[in-house]
């Protein structure tokens, strides 16, 4: 009796420290469920699981892994640093896999603590509709310019089925299907999907969903990607700067980019905390040019628009956000690199949160 009493109270200690070692790295998850509906036969099915890193240590994703082969897990940034954004990119094998799917996505990380986040992902392939490509993927296409994909929706099983209605998430994207064949085993139709030349430039992800007249499953995704360009693009579009003490300098560079040669002739902020380099004069379609921030005395986020002028013409101008966190140095505030130099002493074998817990930016 005294041994089985002495073996439960050394496990309960280690399962809830088990338990408080998953968490911190959970948080940084903005959902860890997807459930992917009723979709298409070869339907193109993705979904990002969005994470940012809210501490100011340091984080790095080892691996990724999934229980079942209808998902496959990809990594979008394994090394993110403070205020930093990553992805888990789940895949759905809508080509391979029929019926309901349910897969377990475990992504393992190894700094600056070991831990493990479970992501579960669900969904329901159908046999009977195949949806060919499997999504409208436009890649690059001009600002001002309309453009059109055309797929190929089949349906098996029943010479009424019929599509009946499409519905857009965006203004800019439209759709029209038309009936080509019917048969007493099949009924197929070509959808026709158009984005309007007044889409603005940056990235278009929606979704149209198609109604039917079938009772059972009366509707179904389909996926739009397309990316617009300007005559101009910057790029990152949006500039994380640091997380920085008041009056400390970081030193950033942008990368202009035309779709014809030119030279860049100014850059402006209504802020006086950036400096910027001179432009090179020579006429080129790509241009490097460093920026220099220096942190204010007021601590908290900051955001900012940069302009950039050119010898394109008054028309083409581009701009592009930067944001920055000044910090509130307190006389008991731990620098980070003693927080790091601590983390990197510890002994792997015990529980990560035997040296207390990770700090985000605001404690």
């Amino acid at each position: 009796m005294f041994r089985i009493l002495v073996c439960t109270m050394l496990v309960l200690p280690a399962a809830a420290s088990s338990a408080s070692a998953k968490e911190w790295a959970r948080k940084m998850f903005e959902e860890t469920r997807h459930d992917f509906g009723t979709v298409a036969r070869g339907a193109k099915a993705e979904f990002r699981f969005k994470l940012k890193n809210i501490y100011k240590e340091d984080v790095h994703i080892a691996s990724v892994r999934s229980s079942c082969g209808c998902t496959s897990p990809t990594i979008d940034g394994d090394l993110l640093k403070t205020y930093e954004e990553g992805a888990i990119l789940a895949t759905f094998n809508t080509r391979s896999f029929y019926g309901q799917k349910n897969a377990t996505v475990t992504v393992t990380f190894d700094q600056p603590f070991d831990a493990e986040v479970q992501l579960q992902v669900s969904g329901y392939i159908r046999t009977d509709l195949t949806l060919e490509p499997g999504g409208a993927e436009f890649g690059t296409i001009d600002a001002g310019v309309a453009s059109s994909k055309r797929l190929s929706i089949s349906h098996d099983g029943g010479a009424d089925w019929a599509i009946t209605s499409i519905k857009s998430g965006s203004r800019y994207v439209e759709a029209e299907a038309v009936e080509t064949s019917r048969t007493r085993s099949r009924v197929t139709y070509d959808l026709s999907v158009f984005v309007r030349p007044e889409t603005p430039p940056g990235y278009v992800k929606e979704q149209l969903i198609i109604g039917t007249n079938d009772r059972q499953t009366p509707e179904f995704p389909v996926s739009v990607e397309a990316r617009v360009v300007s005559e101009l693009t910057v790029n990152p579009a949006s500039l994380f700067l640091a997380a920085l003490k008041p009056g400390q300098k970081v030193k950033k560079q942008v990368v202009v980019q035309g779709k014809r040669p030119f030279r860049i002739t100014g850059m402006s902020c209504d802020d006086d905390c950036f400096q910027f380099g001179e432009p090179s004069q020579d006429v080129k379609p790509v241009h490097l040019v460093p920026i220099i921030y220096t942190a204010g005395d007021t601590p908290g986020k900051f955001s900012y628009k940069i302009m950039i002028q050119t010898d394109l013409g008054a028309g083409v101008v581009s701009e592009f956000s930067a944001f920055a966190q000044v910090l509130d140095v307190g006389p008991e505030e731990e620098s980070k690199d003693n927080l790091t130099a601590r983390g990197s002493k510890r002994d792997v074998s015990r529980p990560a949160f035997d040296e207390g817990p990770l700090r985000t930016e605001e404690e």
